[in-house]
Formats: structure tokens, sequence, C-alpha cells
């Protein structure tokens, strides 16, 4: 499959510059390497400030309208987080409470995190892994956890950790594939308006179409 992947990246980081937002980064960076994408980078030092108190997602304006439309819709999320109070950022969280309950079901989503020691990388496990499964999504199998001294000067200068991103896209890349192939089939069976039939069914019984 050639077609490009739909990914959208999403930056919990509440600073720029930010080491997670260069940890996601060197994931699209080597995702492309290996698959055609389409990449979106959504930052919330960018768009918290428009939160401005909305309790509803009608009251967000149309720039954050737009991102959360981009996440329902991604074929792959790659989501991160800095380490902050044993959690990912509050902001983090409170965009994901304005994602639909149902838009990201079997969506893939790579996890990755980012912290001052190996000592909070089960994040991951213990945080990332239950929001994703309250909305059904399909959390890939090898998150990514970076601390501070695989950065040098903004950049990944550690190659564990670069080894450690590309085992996670390719682990990841046979999942995610399938999902997309099948997602499109499905679309492309609806758009032919394909009937439901079965040997049961009155032939003089009113035809329902997949919705």
């Amino acid at each position: 499959m050639s077609t490009p992947i739909k990914v959208v990246a999403v930056s919990g980081s509440l600073h720029d510059p930010s080491k997670t937002t260069v940890l996601l980064q060197e994931i699209l960076d080597r995702l492309a390497q290996v698959h055609p994408i389409e990449a979106r980078l959504i930052k919330l030092t960018e768009i918290g400030p428009h939160f401005a108190g909305a309790l509803s997602r009608a009251e967000l304006p149309a720039v954050v309208e737009e991102e959360l439309q981009a996440i329902e819709t991604a074929d792959l999320l790659v989501v991160a987080s800095p380490v902050y109070r044993a959690s990912f950022t509050g902001l983090f969280k409170h965009l994901f409470d304005f994602v639909d309950q149902y838009a990201l079901v079997d969506t893939p989503v790579l996890l990755a995190a980012s912290g001052g020691s190996e000592r909070h990388a089960l994040i991951i496990e213990h945080q990332f892994r239950p929001l994703f499964a309250f909305f059904q999504a399909l959390t890939l199998p090898l998150g990514v956890y970076a601390h501070d001294s695989d950065f040098t000067d903004y950049r990944v200068s550690s190659r564990l950790l670069a080894d450690r991103i590309e085992k996670s896209i390719a682990r990841a890349l046979p999942l995610v594939r399938g999902n997309v192939e099948e997602k499109r089939a499905i679309r492309a069976a609806l758009a032919e308006g394909v009937a439901e039939v079965t040997p049961e069914r009155d032939p003089r019984a009113p035809v329902r179409l997949y919705s």
C-alpha cells in the first residue's frame, strides 16, 4: 500500500522549544522514511490558549474544532506528553475531553512520553493506555519513552532512543496498514451502495443499505 497514511501527532507539552515535540517530530520523520504520510502536528502551546474556559465543544473557536476533526479522522495518531505530576499534562487531557467518545474506535495510536529520568517510563502503561482504552482505540504494542539525557540541544542524540523509535514503527506499520486498508475497503463498498443480503432474506422485502 503506497497511499499516504494520514498521521496526526499531538504534543501535550506546555513549552516551546520542547523535548516532547522534538520526540514527536523524530517519530514522524522516521515514519516518513518507510511509508508515505500526510503529517499534521498539533501543539498545545499553540491551541491551548484558545480553550479560554470553554466548557463544551460548541464553545470552542474554529481553530480548535479544526484540530479536533483532524484527530477524529486520522489513520494514525501519535500522542506524547511530558510527565507532569505522575501523569500527562492537564491540557493534554482537556483536549481529549472534547474528542467524540466513539470517533477513535479502532484507530491506531502510537504512545510516547518524555521525562526527567527513566523512573517515569511506566506513564505509557499506567496513564496513556487507560485513556485511549476508554475511546476503544487500538494502542500500538510498543510505546516510546525518552528522558532528558536522550537529547542534546533539543535534538535526539541517543542511539538507544533512535532504535526504540525504529522498532516501534516497524511493529506498528503492519497493524496500521491493515487498519487503513480495511477502512478504505469499507468506504469503497459503502460508496458503491453494497446491499446486505442474507440467504434467509425475503426477496420481496426492501433492501437495507449499510450506513
